[in-house]
């Protein structure tokens, strides 16, 4: 009896070995369409695609001298090995892939990126009802971004960035309640960036360098912690619904057609650490509430040069705790230079952060140089003071090279107080 128990454990355990890396079949047809849609010009030989030899069988042969690499298999109770991810990122390869049908119900990541596959993106990719990882980054995909994305519930990373595509960003893709990251950068994306507030867990969005236009969208999720949407065409100002957005940390609007005040609240947010708007057509920003004791921020860096901000330095950007970069070069800022933007540079709290870069190059500040700025080493910070109207700052001050101070001409037609 016991060695017939033997026997029959024995011929379990080669039967299960047997089947339990065996691919399951729609995967390998799958395999096999992908590697045809590659332009076989683009194959290199010792390349991942080039190993992929169908005589044998792809998940019980990865690894080998044949299917040595680009994707990975996990294997079930049920025996069949099964394709969980396609990682093909970098080698190059060509092609369209419009015509083919992406059918791995368990694939859980796809890596396309760096490579010069053109053409329309697939329908296809919403048969990856599992797919949590979609990346083609760095190709020349065209056309616009497929509606049917949107039906992909299980997706985490969307990364469409750097690639041709055009027409406006679906609605659609407040489908993928999964979502996380999306990165849409680099194209030609255009029309007003749609309503994505049901993307509840969507914490990074990247649209930059597209033709983006419309109002910056006021329907975010909660949940959002970066939004980069420099280089487009959006115009109005920052919404008041971004006071709401509680995990907020980093806002890059840079590079764009924005205008009128800059409202009070975006200074003292309370999770705001980078706030980015240099390159638009701001005229003057909103001042907060604040004590002489300084104001409750959490900003590390502000940029807000290249606008056409015109008044006083605001006094409380040197209040400002945390604050460490600021930069207004190329405004239009007159008066002179507070004294708490000297002693934030100069001599700084135990408990309050130093400017290390303070840029005020390009404005109209008038009067004299601050005497305790004299006294600064070259790269002991990055201070600009070129380009204004100050009665003497010789470039033998690192902090005066770079430009001339303006013509008393030019000071005295820009007007307000200056002597």
């Amino acid at each position: 009896m016991a060695s017939l128990l033997v026997l029959v454990l024995v011929l379990v355990l080669l039967t299960f070995t047997s089947t339990e890396s065996k691919t399951f079949s729609a995967d390998v047809a799958a395999l096999q369409d992908f590697k045809k849609s590659i332009d076989a010009k683009s194959i290199t030989p010792g390349s991942c695609i080039s190993s992929w030899d169908f005589s044998l069988d792809p998940c019980d042969s990865s690894f080998s001298d044949k299917f040595t690499c680009g994707f990975r298999c996990d294997t079930v109770i049920s025996g069949s090995g099964r394709v969980t991810e396609i990682s093909l990122d970098h080698p190059g390869y060509s092609g369209s892939l419009s015509s083919i049908s992406f059918n791995l119900p368990y694939l859980q990541t796809l890596d396309l990126s760096g490579n010069y596959f053109s053409g329309p993106l697939p329908d296809s990719f919403s048969n990856l009802t599992r797919l949590t990882r979609l990346t083609v980054s760095g190709n020349s995909f065209s056309g616009s971004i497929p509606d049917s994305i949107g039906s992909m519930p299980a997706l985490e990373e969307l990364q469409l960035d750097n690639n041709r595509l055009d027409g406006s960003v679906p609605a659609s893709l407040n489908g993928i309640y999964n979502l996380k990251k999306l990165e849409i950068q680099l194209n030609n994306i255009s029309g007003e960036f749609p309503d994505l507030n049901k993307l509840i867990n969507l914490n990074y969005l990247d649209v930059s360098d597209n033709r983006i236009s419309g109002l910056v969208p006021s329907s975010l999720p909660e949940s959002i912690v970066q939004i980069s949407m420099r280089n487009n065409l959006i115009e109005g100002t920052i919404p008041q619904s971004f006071k709401f957005l509680n995990s907020l940390e980093v806002v890059d609007l840079s590079n764009n057609k924005l205008s009128g005040s800059i409202p009070s609240f975006i200074f003292n947010h309370q999770t705001l650490q980078q706030l980015t708007l240099s390159f638009n057509g701001f005229t003057s920003l909103d001042s907060p509430y604040y004590s002489p004791l300084g104001l409750p921020s959490e900003l590390i860096s502000v940029d807000l040069s290249n606008n056409q901000i015109q008044g006083v330095l605001p006094l409380f950007m040197g209040l400002l705790p945390k604050l460490s970069a600021l930069s207004l070069e190329n405004n239009r800022f007159y008066g002179m230079i507070p004294t708490q933007y000297v002693w934030k540079i100069v001599s700084p709290g135990s408990d309050f952060a130093g400017f290390q870069r303070l840029l005020l190059g390009g404005n109209f500040l008038f009067g004299v140089v601050p005497g305790p700025l004299m006294g600064l080493k070259p790269g002991s910070a990055n201070l600009q003071l070129a380009g204004n109207c100050f009665s003497w700052c010789p470039a033998t001050f690192f902090f005066c090279q770079g430009q001339e101070q303006r013509s008393v001409t030019e000071c005295r037609k820009f007007g307000r107080v200056i002597p």
